[in-house]
Order: C-alpha cells, then structure tokens, then sequence
C-alpha cells in the first residue's frame, strides 16, 4: 500500500528532480506525468502502479477511485492522527481557559477510537508549573543544607524554614488584593523568597544562640535577641521592599511583565518579617532542645582565660 500511495503522488503531484536557482531564490522542478489541470477521474485510474513490470497494473484494479473532499494536511503526533482545534482566550487567563475547555470536553460524548485532550499552550504551562515547583522544592532543600552545615545542627535550620509558609502566606495575599493572576514569574518571585525570608531568622536565631552560649536562659534570650535585631530586620525589609516598589507598580517599559515578581516578593516578604518576629520565637521555644552552660558555669569557665 505504501509503494502503490508513493507511485500515486509521484505521478500527480511530482517529484523534484532538481532546483532552479533565480535571484538567490531555489525553485522546485517537478516530474509528474499527470497534468492536474485538465486531468480526468479516469487518467488517475489508468495509472500504472507497478512500472517496469512485465504485467503492467492499473490503479483501478487494486484501488477505487472517487472524488471526495479531504484535509488540506494531515497532523500525527506519536504516530496518531489528530485534529487540532485552535482557539483564543477572549476573557480570563489561560488557566481559567484551559479549565472551561477540559469541562466542556468531559460533557461531550465522544465516538469509540476518539479521544480529546486540551493541549498547547496550557500544556505548556502545566509543564512550566511543574518545573517551578522542583525548583521550589530543590531551592528550599539547599537553604536547609547550608543553615544545617552553618548552625552544626538540624533543628536550628527546620525553625528557619518557617519562615517560608508564612512567605507563601504574605505572597498569595499580595496577589489577591492587586488581583494578578498566578504565573511563571510570580512562581519565580517565590523562588526568591525562599533564599531572602530566611536571612531575617537566621540574624534573630543566631543571636538566640549565642546569648545562650553565654549562660543566659532560654526565654530571656529569645526576649533580648527579639529586642536587638528588631531594627536590623525592619531595615533591611524596608529597603528590599522600597527597592521593589517601582517594579511593583509597573514603572519603565516592560516593568508590566516584571510586576508579579515584584509583588510576589514584597508581599511575602513584609508578612513573613511581621509574623517572623512572633512565629520564630516561639517555634524555637517549642523545639530546640539544645543543652547550653548556665550563666554561672559559663562564666566559671571565662576566668581562667581571662
């Protein structure tokens, strides 16, 4: 079938047997021995499928020959045929879209060997999603491992990391008030929260730290660090902050794109230093464990080195 299909296009539509070069433009030179404007039903039929044969056979003996009306193009993807059906998202975003298209597909009855799936540009998306969730998950698992490596212990770095839900928080309530949708470089903006909300933890904890390595009881050194790194974390959230507004609010050319970044991080950002500085203390109460000198000991052990 493949052989007679081949001699069959060979003969109507041609096969380049050179190119023309014109004006550094390459021209096709097609052989075909069927003229397709005054071509009849009954030329097409005459045609030998088996050239070079002793026994010449025509087409009409081994296909039938009909007029009827095809497609302009033939589409497979893996091997199958499809269809493909193109439309334009005329009000909402993409996701919302791709959504009402997959609903409408599952209410409609579909023939046996026929199956409909939404695809393109939301597939696309699907896919970007999903890589930006890895990258989440991969950019978290190293902020723990070198807090981890830096702090010598595994539940000093799990406190820190709990200032990234209250990001995520901060980042969803940013958006939802400014109404952006959720998109790939808002997705990136949590990316970065994950390796900037964790600096305000980590400058209260390791204060936490080492007033406690200094003989100082536990819950008046979360009191005191929570009083000395006060301004040092309002600062240097202020100043991120501030530094992201104009990208925020859509200042310069092209800042339109940037903008769910930039919103993304301040909110997050703002909420997490805000429930930081309550949060943190408290989950650092609940779960460190970590046994450090007395006051008295600790400075027992400072005479003879002084």
């Amino acid at each position: 079938m493949r052989d007679i299909a081949d001699t069959v296009v060979a003969n109507v539509r041609g096969e380049v047997a050179t190119r023309y070069t014109w004006r550094d433009k390459k021209i096709d030179v097609l052989v075909r021995s069927v003229d397709t404007r005054r071509s009849s039903v009954d030329e097409i039929r005459r045609l030998i499928v088996n050239p070079g044969s002793d026994r010449p056979v025509t087409l009409d003996a081994v296909a039938e020959v009909t007029i009827a009306s095809g497609p302009a193009e033939i589409r497979r993807v893996a091997q199958e045929r499809v269809a493909i059906i193109t439309a334009g998202v005329a009000y909402g975003d993409l996701g919302a879209a791709a959504m009402e298209a997959g609903e409408i597909i599952s209410a409609t009855p579909m023939p046996n060997g026929i199956a409909a799936l939404v695809s393109g540009q939301s597939e696309e998306m699907k896919a970007s999603f999903g890589s930006m969730q890895f990258a989440l998950a991969l950019a978290v698992f190293l902020v723990y491992l070198v807090m981890a490596s830096q702090f010598e212990s595994l539940i000093h770095p799990f406190v820190i990391l709990f200032t990234i839900p209250l990001a995520l928080v901060g980042a969803v309530l940013a958006l939802f008030v400014t109404g952006t949708t959720i998109n790939i470089v808002a997705l990136i903006g949590v990316i970065m929260l994950a390796g900037i909300v964790v600096n305000n933890a980590i400058v209260l904890v390791d204060l936490i730290n080492q007033l406690r390595a200094q003989g100082v009881e536990r819950s008046l050194a979360i009191v005191e660090a929570g009083a000395a790194r006060l301004r040092p974390i309002l600062m240097t959230t202020l100043t991120t902050a501030l530094g992201l507004l104009p990208m925020a609010m859509g200042l310069g050319e092209g800042a339109e794109v940037r903008a769910p970044m930039a919103i993304t991080v301040i909110g997050g950002l703002l909420v997490s230093t805000l429930l930081t500085l309550v949060v943190i203390p408290v989950v650092y109460s609940l779960l460190d464990r970590k046994a450090y000198p007395s006051a008295a000991a600790a400075h027992a052990e400072a005479e003879p080195a002084a």
